[in-house]
């Protein structure tokens, strides 16, 4: 069952450091471009993931063709995917080890969750952590200060 109560969400995001979101996009006008930029501001590590623009950078981070490229720990993996697509992220997400997988607004899909909870990783379907953040009130992150 993914998360939905806001104590567990906020935990989540609270204990969070690094997030690898895939799907990021290099065009301003694209939702992920934004949201990578906020959780920066918010002081998370983001890590972006797209094939088509592997090697590039994006907001000062090299981008990876795959989850399996980053070769460090990931807390969050932010799935900017459409649903039927969502499934191959978190199939990859629980191959690395990440701690969760969380679904942006409209991407849903309960096989990949289900997937996701039976190898232990937290998850989060159809929301937004850029929404989520100020709406909980999760405190900026200090990297550095674990």
């Amino acid at each position: 069952m993914p998360l939905t109560n806001d104590a567990d969400i906020k935990a989540l995001l609270e204990g969070a450091r690094t997030i690898a979101l895939v799907g990021a996009s290099d065009r301003p006008d694209r939702p992920s471009y934004r949201v990578m930029a906020m959780l920066q501001d918010h002081g998370y590590r983001v890590i972006p993931v797209n094939p088509q623009i592997t090697g590039e950078h994006l907001h000062g981070e090299f981008v990876f063709r795959e989850l399996a490229q980053i070769g460090e720990p990931i807390d969050i993996v932010d799935i900017f995917r459409r649903p039927i697509a969502a499934g191959e992220a978190v199939d990859e997400a629980i191959a690395v080890g990440a701690k969760a997988v969380w679904m942006q607004l409209g991407v849903i899909n309960e096989d990949a969750a289900a997937r996701a909870e039976v190898a232990g990783l937290m998850v989060v379907m159809d929301r937004c952590p850029a929404i989520e953040i100020p709406r909980l009130g999760v405190a900026k992150i200090v990297q550095g200060g674990d």
